[in-house]
């Protein structure tokens, strides 16, 4: 009969080992190994190697090819003490992949050699459950929720596209959500404004959208600004602080406003806009892309745009354009996937097509250029609130 240090003795003559002292200087290389932690979930929460991957030894089996498709990686595996690690090692191999070691002495002998680890912010078991679709994926993850759960994201507005995009956003775990409104809610509101229901006509649409996204998820704080975005409070409400803002503004001198102060303060914009049955949606981020005046460097005459009553709109396309901008918003408080940064996606609901157009960033933009000459808020009044644009080309959706 085996004993389990035979076994274990066994395991490890068969595999490659490394101390952690190799293992730190590794991780200084211009390729440093994959790091993989197979303890349990109390145990990483005590703390982890930093850049580590945490699947715990009884799903390894079942979830490494997903988290680690390339078997040629190099990869070292830790555990507390470097047996769990032995046996996780010898199982990696035997699936295939080819550069594996087992960091001998595991965790603690990682803190008995004064080396850096990371201590995370432990989610309740509350939370665990609540968000445990995001923490199966391998780009979201427990630390992902958690930078979703110290996020802030500011919403210009409140209606088609805010709605969707809010519900989104605080079901996903957003922490803090700002939301910019002066408007109350209409009957009319409610065939897209998904946000709002009749029992909350007549009253304040920030204080409506606060209401439906905190009973929706208590983890979230709603911020409400019932004001215009302004050049007069731009500046006050952008100093409460936002990782990303969601523009779902419906006139042109707001979408302007918004694009200059994000340039301004550093902060990506994903813009949305919907008319009838076409929608747009790109992300702006300032120094990484193009912004909102690369595109259109200043609003149509206001002859193209003479009428501010409502164009249309048919009530799902802002459900399908506010959720596109609640995903690139997850992704930039994420640092996962490709934005839309350089792309504005066109899509149209009456044929159900998707079409992409890329915008490059104009070194001659008055905002974002090499010699910018807009260095000043402006408010171009000559646009009354809500006016949307029904002249055919470009800048025609803006109707939330």
């Amino acid at each position: 009969m085996t004993t389990y240090r035979e076994l274990l003795a066994h395991v490890k003559a068969e595999i490659d080992e490394i101390s952690t002292p190799d293992t730190h200087a590794l991780l200084a290389a211009p390729q440093p190994p994959l790091l993989l932690d197979v303890r349990e979930q109390e145990e990483w929460q005590e703390g982890h190697l930093p850049g580590a991957v945490h699947v715990p030894r009884g799903n390894l089996e079942s979830r490494v090819e997903t988290l680690v498709p390339d078997r040629g990686r190099e990869i070292v595996v830790y555990c507390a003490g470097g047996a769990r690690s032995a046996f996780a090692a010898k199982s990696l191999a035997e699936l295939g992949y080819e550069r594996v070691r087992s960091m001998a002495g595991g965790f603690a002998d990682w803190k008995r050699n004064g080396f850096t680890y990371v201590t995370p912010q432990a989610l309740t078991p509350a939370q665990r459950a609540r968000y445990s679709r995001h923490i199966l994926i391998p780009e979201v993850g427990e630390e992902g929720q958690q930078k979703l759960l110290a996020a802030r994201v500011l919403l210009i507005g409140a209606g088609g596209l805010g709605s969707p995009a809010s519900l989104y956003l605080a079901a996903a775990g957003v922490g803090t959500l700002g939301v910019v409104d002066a408007d109350v809610v209409d009957d009319s509101n409610l065939q897209r404004q998904i946000v709002h229901s009749t029992d909350t006509l007549g009253e304040p649409k920030v204080l409506s959208a606060k209401r439906t996204i905190e009973a929706l998820n208590p983890d979230v704080e709603v911020v409400p600004y019932q004001e215009r975005l302004t050049s007069e409070n731009v500046e006050r409400i952008l100093a409460d602080g936002w990782d990303v803002i969601v523009d779902g503004a419906d006139n042109f001198p707001t979408r302007y406003l918004v694009n200059d102060a994000s340039v301004w303060h550093d902060i990506p914009v994903v813009h949305g806009s919907i008319y009838r049955f076409e929608g747009q949606v790109t992300v702006f981020h300032p120094h990484a892309g193009p912004c909102y005046r690369c595109l259109y460097p200043a609003p149509p005459p206001p002859e193209l745009a003479p009428s501010c009553a409502e164009g249309g709109v048919l009530g799902v396309l802002p459900g399908i354009v506010g959720s596109l901008q609640a995903s690139e918003a997850l992704k930039l408080i994420l640092g996962a996937g490709e934005t839309l940064t350089g792309r504005l996606l066109l899509f149209d609901a009456l044929h159900t097509t998707f079409d992409e157009v890329t915008v490059k960033r104009d070194p001659t933009c008055p905002v974002c250029g090499e010699t910018p000459s807009i260095s000043e808020y402006i408010d171009y009044v000559e646009f009354c609130a809500g006016a949307p644009s029904g002249a055919p080309g470009a800048q025609r959706p803006v109707h939330a």
